[in-house]
């Protein structure tokens, strides 16, 4: 059996997010996927003082409406991590792990430095699945080189990953299923099912508790032992069995 999953490399994504990687074998990290503007790719939230959340992101250099993720490349001189990190210190009088976690950040940023939004994504997502000590294997698909000729609908783009990387099982978001032609799949001796979580939620300095947030404040509240605790609040229904069944 071998279980896969895949979506776009979002900058330091909820943790839904993670809850999917670590339930998987392979992870695809689909940067071939057309970038978003105001979407998930190169801006996440975290909380604001005074309450409610504000947004860190990485500007972004001007592009093409059709451009790739992987086209898209971070502007050039802007001084964002340290903007970052001035916004995460907020962090400091109220969180349990800010210590902890502030350095991660810090070390990973400085180490996963990119011209490209998605190299730089790849390389965050690498650095949060090593400190949560996640084996999954990540593939960034443009480096994988997938065939996508037989590529027509929006699920087909799953199904090729699925086929290509040996998959008998492909997890997704609940919310994407719909996404997917289930019979295609059948055809392919390929099972489908979908990762359902309970609303997280923790101990957070604010009130009302602020929902889906950056993994960054996961791990603020949390630590690492607590955030791991968390991926593992999670459930996977079988929606189409495979031919190993």
């Amino acid at each position: 059996m071998k279980k896969i999953a895949g979506m776009q490399p979002y900058f330091f994504p909820y943790i839904g997010y993670w809850q999917l990687i670590d339930a998987v074998d392979c992870f695809v990290l689909f940067d071939e996927a057309q970038y978003i503007k105001q979407g998930w790719v190169n801006r996440n939230r975290i909380l604001k003082v005074g309450g409610g959340w504000q947004y860190i992101q990485v500007p972004v250099a001007k592009h093409p409406m059709s451009a790739s993720i992987r086209e898209v490349q971070i502007a050039a001189n802007a001084k964002w991590q340290s903007r970052i990190l001035n916004q995460l210190a907020q962090y400091g009088s109220r969180a349990p792990f800010y210590e902890d976690t502030f350095g991660a950040i810090e070390a990973a940023l400085v180490r996963a430095s990119a011209q490209s939004i998605g190299t730089l994504n790849s390389r965050l997502i690498r650095e949060i699945c090593a400190l949560l000590s996640i084996d999954t294997e990540l593939v960034v698909s443009s480096d994988h080189g997938f065939d996508y000729s037989e590529v027509k609908e929006t699920g087909d783009w799953a199904l090729a990953h699925a086929a290509q990387l040996g998959a008998t099982e492909l997890i997704n978001p609940i919310g994407g299923f719909d996404l997917l032609d289930a019979e295609k799949f059948k055809a392919r001796g390929i099972g489908l099912s979908s990762l359902e979580t309970p609303a997280t939620t923790y101990s957070q300095s604010a009130a009302p508790f602020e929902p889906s947030l950056s993994i960054i404040d996961v791990l603020m509240h949390n630590g690492i032992a607590g955030t791991k605790e968390l991926l593992a609040k999670r459930r996977i229904v079988c929606r189409v069995e495979s031919a190993q069944h």
